[in-house]
């Protein structure tokens, strides 16, 4: 069976791990999903990643928590295959005013908002995370 949005299968993964308090989510793994994991991981959203295995590899992601709760409270895919939202710098969307995190895929690799903006690049806004 293929699979239209993988990116969007990822955080279905990553939110219903969590709602499930499971300490790490596995998934197929990929360079696209990788690199949105890094940049989860560098904002502090998520504890470590890894990947598995050679033939077939699995992304391994350690989820973080906070007092017994999820650090991640929303995680929303905002581009879609059927529906690319792109933006120039000047214009990404701040997410809770600057408290989130927008992920965004730019021609200099995935990176958050704020990194985008200070690099002056725009690019496909990937998800919202805060």
């Amino acid at each position: 069976m293929s699979m239209n949005d993988p990116i969007a299968d990822m955080l279905t993964r990553i939110r219903n791990a969590q709602a499930a308090r499971h300490v790490e989510v596995r998934m197929p793994a990929s360079k696209f999903k990788k690199a949105v994991a890094q940049t989860l991981m560098d904002e502090g959203y998520i504890a470590d990643i890894k990947v598995d295995g050679e033939a077939k590899p699995t992304l391994v992601i350690g989820l973080r928590y906070f007092e017994g709760k999820p650090v991640i409270e929303k995680l929303d895919r905002v581009s879609r295959p059927g529906s690319r939202k792109f933006f120039g710098a000047e214009n990404l969307p701040q997410v809770i005013g600057g408290l989130g995190v927008a992920v965004v895929s730019t021609s200099q690799g995935v990176m958050p908002d704020r990194e985008a903006r200070r690099r002056n690049i725009g690019g496909e806004v990937v998800c919202f995370v805060s």
